[in-house]
């Protein structure tokens, strides 16, 4: 007969060694990996590269200003000595020019400002990865902890069982083969126990690799587990956010807005441009050629440039017909981005909806499957039920919960998944999942 003391005091030491004193939370290990994870980074600095990208871009509308300076001297060599000579002259011209009219430039600008948005949107989707993908090492760990626990407590429990099985065979209550079977499952337990224990070894790794952490330890889940349903519970509303917010729209709604102005610029090319030009020269002349008086000059000018391109070989034809045809690739990139994230946001809808399901399901399946043990232990102890009936509904049961620690992992991830399918992914999701995590000790 099974010991159900022996059994949750087994439950509670490996419970106690697989959860470490100082473990951290989701928001602890996402902070972590936000300073630490190269993509993250990658785009962040890309971020700060397009704000300068676009002041650089608006360069073309603001005014540009110069300084020169000059000097030379001369000597004049001849046979004749009165004639040679030897004379310099110093110079200093400052000049200005404001563009009035290029289309070309106005646009260009606003392809900065475009650029800067597109940054923006890249940015927010490397959060979101980075989110999911330390989410999905933590319930990892999570996972796989779990089921080293339930093999270690069903190794505890077959244990006792064989014992019982070996003490019923001594005393002449029980046959061989019950201590057999009681054998043959501690092995395969046993055996069990190694794969998890080298499992957990190697999902730990994994969210250390993500988080930066040497160590890294999730907090459990806090039971009981209430996980709270979709909200909305329509999956239409759910993609029609997607469409508003998700970073990959609109960064292929951008890059439409970009093509478009790329063909303004090539159109540009048809265009007059008018500057307003000014300089102001001033040249110190130490003698000249023919007198060696010095003199100064100062020259002040004011004036527009005003240039209009006739002809350039249909250079600028062609080029408005190829920034056409990008619009329509951007157009149409548009199109299958919108089309990709309705999918992706249908299936993460109905996954998690699923995930609920299996989660009730399980729930009943674990109560259920304990009632059949506790019957099948009464009934081994009256001689109607024989040894492997036992180990069989222990099996089902630890199986059980841990299928069902799996399924509220997944329901769990799911939700953020969904959420990143939908663009809305952010911090409030992550303190969410926190809210359901093991409080620190006070």
């Amino acid at each position: 007969m099974i010991n159900l003391r022996y059994l949750t005091l087994s439950l509670a030491i490996a419970s106690a060694f697989s959860v470490p004193a100082q473990a951290q939370s989701l928001v602890e290990l996402y902070d972590a990996a936000r300073g630490f994870d190269a993509s993250y980074q990658s785009a962040k600095a890309q971020y700060e590269a397009s704000l300068y990208r676009a002041e650089q871009a608006k360069a073309g509308l603001l005014p540009s200003a110069g300084l020169s300076l000059g000097a030379n001297r001369s000597n004049i060599g001849s046979d004749v000595p009165s004639i040679e000579k030897t004379f310099g002259s110093q110079s200093a011209t400052v000049s200005a020019s404001q563009p009035l009219y290029r289309p070309a430039n106005v646009a260009t600008a606003e392809q900065g400002k475009k650029s800067i948005e597109v940054a923006k949107a890249q940015l927010q989707a490397a959060d979101q990865t980075l989110i999911v993908s330390v989410s999905q090492a933590y319930f990892d760990v999570l996972a796989s902890t779990d089921n080293l626990t339930f093999v270690q407590a069903q190794k505890a429990a077959v244990s006792e069982q064989l014992a019982s099985a070996k003490r019923n065979f001594e005393v002449g209550t029980s046959t061989i083969t019950d201590t057999r079977e009681a054998q043959a499952k501690y092995d395969l337990v046993l055996a069990q126990e190694i794969a998890a224990e080298n499992d957990l070894r190697v999902k730990k790794l994994s969210l250390d690799q993500v988080t930066g952490k040497v160590g890294a330890a999730p907090k459990a889940l806090a039971l009981p587990v209430t996980i709270a349903p979709v909200s909305p519970d329509d999956v239409n509303l759910w993609v029609a956010d997607s469409e508003q917010s998700h970073p990959s729209i609109r960064q292929a709604q951008l890059g439409l807005e970009v093509a478009q102005l790329e063909t303004q610029k090539a159109q540009a090319g048809h265009k007059p441009t008018l500057d307003l030009v000014g300089s102001y020269s001033l040249t110190q002349n130490n003698g000249s050629a023919s007198s060696a008086a010095d003199y100064r000059t100062n020259v002040a000018s004011l004036g527009l440039n005003f240039n209009l391109p006739l002809f350039a070989g249909y250079a600028i034809q062609n080029r408005v017909k190829e920034t056409l045809a990008l619009e329509d690739k951007a157009r149409n990139d548009l199109d299958g981005a919108k089309r990709g994230v309705a999918q992706a946001t249908r299936s993460a809808f109905f996954g998690v909806e699923s995930g609920l399901g299996q989660v009730k399901a399980l729930e009943a399946a674990e109560a259920s499957s304990q009632s059949a043990l506790d019957a099948t232990k009464l009934g081994y102890q009256v001689g109607v039920r024989i040894n492997i009936d036992v180990l069989n509904a222990q099996s089902q049961l630890y199986q059980t919960k841990r299928d069902l620690a799996q399924a509220r992992y997944n329901v769990l991830l799911g939700t953020l998944k969904l959420r990143q399918a939908a663009g809305t992914l952010g911090m409030d999701d992550v303190r969410k999942v926190d809210d359901l995590l093991v409080k620190k000790a006070p």
